[in-house]
């Protein structure tokens, strides 16, 4: 074999280790989303059974706010259909309402002394704040995922592989702007 050969060959090995590599990253990257979004997943899970254990310390003290209660669990299907699915637009569009409905929830339940004072309720309350949290921190981590796999995917060369190998960009999760308001405690109680 010539030199010329030797030199060919030695080009091909570099490109093809290049392109491995380059593979290789997409494929770390698919997986740190669908690993950041299955973290996200267990968190929306177990607020889904928290939710109704708070609706039944609710259900007790606020007869008449029936339709607060079922504003919420008509929510929750929602998130837990739109997580069954894998449906992230659908899901944050739940979301929005279920945190508002979860809002108002906890709002009219300033009117219940009661029910504030109920270690069952205290307990969830905080349960259910604490997952909120943690389900706000786990969407800031899958949407740095998401972003930096969608970028990834359209940089030169990444975008040759990319697409021979079909990566596709994926979704991020966000949440209307309702869900950013600051909730009326005056129309609740009016």
């Amino acid at each position: 074999m010539s030199i010329g050969g030797f030199i060919t060959l030695g080009i091909l090995a570099v490109v093809l280790i290049y392109v491995i590599a380059i593979y290789n990253n997409l494929v770390t990257l698919k997986h740190a989303v669908a690993k950041a979004w299955s973290n996200i997943d267990v968190l929306l899970k177990q607020r889904h059974d928290e939710l109704p254990k708070l609706v039944e310390v609710c259900k007790q003290y606020m007869k008449f706010e029936q339709e607060t209660l079922e504003k919420v669990m008509l929510a929750r299907s929602s998130v837990s259909s739109a997580r069954e699915r894998g449906d992230v637009g659908a899901l944050g569009q739940a979301e929005t309402q279920l945190r508002l409905g979860l809002g108002n929830l906890f709002a009219v339940a300033e009117a219940y002394p009661d029910l504030k004072a109920n270690e069952n309720f205290q307990h969830l309350q905080h349960r259910i704040s604490g997952l909120e949290n943690a389900i706000a921190d786990r969407r800031e981590f899958y949407n740095e995922s998401v972003n930096v796999n969608n970028v990834r995917i359209e940089q030169f060369p990444d975008v040759i592989i990319a697409r021979l190998f079909n990566f596709g960009p994926k979704p991020l999760l966000e949440f209307s702007e309702e869900e950013k308001k600051d909730v009326d405690i005056k129309a609740l109680f009016g």
